[in-house]
């Protein structure tokens, strides 16, 4: 036997889809401040992306590139301003950054590769601050077995250029290096 919605069950259904309908959020500027803040959060996780796998692909080009023009690279033990500071610097300590220069002789060059994650990010309007930490794993040893070999956090202090954003400023706290290691606490608070 086949059901139909006929009569006061088709008004009831039709009055409550109405209702659904009525409730839903509108397009105010409470629910547009949300979908900003998800697309600024997206772009910015992005930035340390590429950030990263410009890193470990030695591609200063698109490194620099993440920083303003007057950025700040601040590693703790030396500080760099500006991209061309930056890419020196970078260039001159390539080996500390990724520690699979120096290759082991085998069939294959090792690699190594840096993540990041717990990514806490306050963003306001075109600036934003962002803690995380970080990690790098790499096979860069006799047995050539996959480990991790340094961690840290990193202290962002970021702006919007012409739509994009870009690392104003970096700290990076690394805990395997005696100058480079984190002060203390949790790296969270601001």
């Amino acid at each position: 036997m086949k059901r139909t919605l006929t009569g006061l069950t088709g008004v009831a259904l039709a009055a409550c889809l109405l209702l659904t309908l009525s409730c839903a959020p509108a397009d105010t500027a409470e629910t547009q401040a949300v979908s900003s803040y998800a697309e600024d959060r997206a772009q910015i996780e992005d930035l340390q992306a590429r950030y990263l796998f410009a890193l470990d692909s030695s591609d200063l080009d698109t490194y620099v590139s993440t920083f303003t023009e007057d950025g700040v690279l601040d590693i703790i033990a030396y500080q760099a301003k500006g991209r061309d500071e930056i890419r020196k610097r970078i260039e001159e300590a390539q080996n500390v950054f990724d520690p699979t220069v120096e290759a082991v002789k085998g069939a294959y060059a090792p690699t190594g590769r840096h993540n990041i994650t717990n990514i806490v990010i306050k963003i306001d309007g075109d600036r934003a601050v962002g803690k995380s930490y970080w990690f790098h794993y790499g096979n860069n040893n006799p047995e050539r077995k996959a480990q991790i070999n340094s961690y840290g956090h990193y202290e962002d202090e970021m702006v919007k250029v012409n739509g994009q954003w870009l690392f104003s400023k970096r700290v990076i706290y690394n805990e395997q290096v005696a100058d480079w290691i984190s002060p203390g606490g949790n790296p969270k608070a601001w």
